[in-house]
């Protein structure tokens, strides 16, 4: 993950009163880590998709964080919940591609083969979210650090400060946690 610009930090300031419910300093942070975001969001969607662009998917992870507000408390938290978000955002809308499929027992016809990339992904996107739910299960720790470095593309440093482990635990987790979530998805 490229690192936001210096001259605009990320300040603990910022994220005590975006915690406190300050829309403001949430519109704030929002705007500061924004490019990152998308560049993030951008490699997590990974194919074409037309009914969630880039843009859409950082908004909506945006929209997820407002009821709730950020209860972060530094920078690496706070991409943290983004990628969490981003990763319910993402599995809400492959859901809602997938659930006219369901019960009819009807396979539909893609007249766009870009259109049937676009569903093999969601599947794939679900098969993954209910692997890595099976890890949270069983390993809450090595699902965590898959979340930050895959939905949040945070690097080794940022998520072990984001998860208070070492980068040495996080780089075994990360190995651990690959081999595991390809073994469940096969």
């Amino acid at each position: 993950m490229v690192p936001l610009e210096p001259s605009h930090p990320i300040d603990d300031s910022m994220l005590r009163a975006a915690r406190e419910g300050d829309k403001a300093a949430l519109d704030t942070l929002f705007g500061l880590a924004y490019e990152e975001l998308r560049r993030v969001a951008r490699r997590v969607r990974r194919g074409p998709d037309d009914s969630l662009t880039t843009t859409a998917l950082v908004h909506e992870a945006y929209l997820k964080l407002l009821p709730t507000g950020v209860a972060s408390n530094d920078a690496a938290h706070f991409k943290l919940l983004i990628a969490r978000s981003m990763r319910q955002v993402l599995i809400d809308a492959a859901r809602r591609r997938h659930a006219g499929k369901r019960g009819t027992g009807l396979v539909p016809i893609a007249l766009d083969p870009e259109q049937q990339v676009t569903l093999g992904r969601s599947a794939e996107l679900l098969e993954l979210h209910d692997a890595l739910r099976e890890l949270e299960r069983v390993d809450p720790r090595r699902a965590a650090v898959v979340e930050c470095r895959f939905f949040g593309g945070l690097d080794v440093v940022e998520t072990a400060a984001a998860l208070s482990l070492s980068t040495a635990t996080v780089k075994r987790d990360w190995r651990l946690a690959r081999a595991w979530l390809a073994q469940a998805v096969g």
